[in-house]
């Protein structure tokens, strides 16, 4: 095998374990040796690829978690179709779309903030730059709403969005306490009504 694809596998296997391990345990609790273990790599192998565990957390939240909001919760938003069913459709689309595993631990993105987002401005600025993605996003699908004449007018996008992206996260954390998805079931209709109120 070429030793350059050799060693992107070998990077990519890193950041995927350090995801799983990330998400399943917390990042405080994952250590090296931890990631070393469940890849079956040396610290040289790690040390190669990272610099040390930041680095490593930065590349997670850069490469795993940004392309996983992306695909899921930015892209879409700017479909061409009505406007608010296109927000309806997404939240609760994508809620129904999750494993049981993936209701268990909650999102992965607000993980990482509600552990991590507190410590480190590298840490913040990467989180932020996540969630000002998304926001940007469903305010540009709520602009033209507005302008299609399908949102009020009146509604300021900004507040629009971070209430939705702040539902939406919240939501996701309250599921680990429960065992069915009742809860999940109360918030698509919360969110129904709230789509109604913004409609013009």
């Amino acid at each position: 095998m070429d030793q350059k694809l050799k060693s992107e596998l070998t990077r990519q296997l890193i950041l995927n374990e350090s995801f799983k391990l990330f998400y399943e345990n917390g990042f405080k609790t994952t250590s090296v040796d931890k990631i070393m273990k469940a890849t079956n790599l040396t610290k040289g192998a790690f040390y190669h690829h990272f610099e040390n565990k930041k680095a490593l957390a930065l590349a997670v939240i850069g490469l795993k978690l940004q392309k996983r909001v992306y695909e899921a919760m930015v892209a879409p938003l700017y479909g061409s179709g009505d406007a608010l069913e296109i927000l309806k459709t997404i939240f609760s689309v994508r809620l129904k779309s999750f494993t049981v595993y993936e209701k268990q631990h909650g999102c992965p993105t607000n993980n990482f903030i509600n552990e991590i987002g507190d410590h480190e401005v590298a840490y913040q600025n990467a989180l932020k730059r996540i969630i000002e993605e998304w926001k940007s996003a469903l305010v540009y699908v709520l602009d033209r709403g507005k302008t299609e004449g399908s949102v009020r007018k009146d509604i300021c996008s900004k507040s629009v969005a971070v209430y939705l992206i702040s539902a939406f996260e919240g939501v996701r954390g309250l599921r680990k306490l429960y065992d069915n998805d009742l809860i999940l079931d109360e918030y698509v209709s919360g969110l129904s009504l709230y789509i109604k109120q913004i409609s013009a």
